[in-house]
């Protein structure tokens, strides 16, 4: 039985929170569980309507789909919310050029399927910090290929320019990821209104450190503000083995 908490929060700096979560440790369609997190982007309030728009396509979609595949279901969900996004940004000259990042992810058994577009991450967390997704960034690019490295990235003033966004373009190219989960294992899924704020090492030791899932949440949040709080700040937290011998992190026997 897996647990999960989910939390935004504006920061300190926004008059909006652009940042949109959606957490069901229940089926939806064909999926057992459906996690999300969006980052929206664009004047006014179209990165608001962008991510919320966004994920809640993803949710229809995903209820009535009829694959199996996984891979499938999350692939057809972005690809649907893209095209419709797009369309709406065409019909409403207040939300040209609004966009958003999507991560999404599903537990099955033991493993966790991931599909990711955009700069919001998803990491495994356990007595180390795991970023599974890999920023789709132009900082990311950059460290790629060799121009900065990661320390420089960090504070980089280009930080902010993604490479890839639901709605940016008429095709969207999505990352997958598939992961195998052990016991004691945390699923961090994020936007970079955290990640901005906050060193990998320093979110470890807060989700190592607090005892109870939402205050590891709350304390992310926390944090974040109190290093700045710069941005928007989502947060989602999975523990997928949360049951197993009474507590969290169990011995494996």
């Amino acid at each position: 039985m897996l647990k999960t908490f989910s939390i935004t929060d504006i920061g300190k700096k926004r008059k909006l929170n652009q940042d949109y979560v959606f957490s069901s440790d229940t089926r939806i369609g064909n999926l057992s569980n459906v996690f999300i997190v969006a980052d929206g982007m664009g004047g006014h309030n179209a990165g608001d309507y962008a991510s919320r728009f966004t994920v809640d396509t993803m949710v229809e979609e995903i209820e009535r789909s009829f694959e199996q595949s996984p891979v499938k279901i999350l692939e057809n969900a972005i690809k649907i919310a893209n095209k419709k996004l797009r369309e709406k940004a065409a019909e409403d000259p207040s939300l040209f050029g609004m966009g958003t990042t999507v991560v999404a992810a599903t537990v099955l058994g033991r493993f966790l399927q991931v599909a990711n577009v955009g700069d919001s991450r998803l990491y495994v967390i356990n007595d180390k910090i795991t970023q599974i997704t890999r920023d789709h960034s132009l900082v990311e690019e950059m460290v790629r290929m060799g121009g900065i490295d990661r320390e420089t990235a960090r504070t980089h003033l280009d930080k902010n320019i993604i490479t890839r966004a639901i709605g940016a373009t008429e095709t969207v190219d999505i990352d997958f990821f598939n992961v195998e989960l052990n016991r004691g294992d945390i699923v961090l899924m994020c936007s970079d209104g955290l990640t901005n704020m906050l060193e990998d090492e320093e979110i470890r030791m807060i989700v190592s450190g607090q005892r109870d899932i939402i205050e590891k949440a709350q304390r992310l949040v926390e944090q974040a503000n109190n290093n700045g709080g710069k941005d928007n700040i989502a947060v989602i937290l999975i523990e997928p083995y949360a049951d197993e011998h009474g507590h969290t992190g169990g011995i494996d026997g």
